[in-house]
């Protein structure tokens, strides 16, 4: 192992810790869920600092590093919906974008040509606010905070953020698909 691994490692820890998160949320042990989920999200960050900074970047990470992200806000959302706390609705739209993205990628992959993933800024924002509301979801069931009407707030603006990146991704790899064809 040597010190440009730290960045993957960090991933794959990140990774380890969903069972856990969505163990403690489903035992409905809020305030151990919200510091595994923060420890987490703090190992996100530093892994993408240090492939950055460090100059650590690989293939794998840049792969890892979406997919941990992802494996670790579908199930936070998947167990929040099971316990009532998030609208299945939600849930459902999260994960369709997500399925017409990976089902778009991988053709792409196949049939055009390597996909190098480049999350785009609505994507970014769109994360950003999916964070956001399970960490507020968590801290509301940690601390009885009675704030329903800003959890409804935040639910539209994920809803909202989650079908404007997938039409994003849609056009996006949709005319670099066209142009690649014309190209050939």
């Amino acid at each position: 192992m040597k010190a440009s691994d730290i960045p993957n490692l960090l991933t794959i820890a990140r990774m380890l810790l969903v069972p856990p998160i969505v163990w403690m949320l489903l035992q409905r042990q809020f305030e151990l869920a919200l510091v595994l989920f923060f420890i987490a999200g703090f190992s996100d960050g530093l892994d993408g600092f240090l492939a950055k900074k460090m100059g650590w970047q690989s293939r794998i990470g840049a792969l890892l590093d979406p997919l941990a992200d992802k494996l670790l806000l579908i199930s936070c959302y998947l167990a929040l919906a099971w316990l009532g706390l998030l609208p299945v609705w939600l849930v459902v739209l999260v994960l369709l974008r997500d399925l017409v993205i990976v089902i778009g990628a991988t053709l792409y992959h196949f049939r055009i040509e390597k996909v190098e993933a480049a999350p785009t800024i609505v994507s970014k924002l769109n994360t950003l606010l999916q964070i956001l509301l399970v960490l507020l979801v968590i801290a509301t069931e940690t601390i009885s905070l009675q704030v329903s009407a800003l959890i409804q707030a935040m639910v539209y603006a994920v809803a909202a953020t989650t079908v404007w990146s997938g039409i994003d991704y849609v056009f996006i790899w949709g005319n670099r698909a066209r142009s690649q064809g014309r190209s050939s």
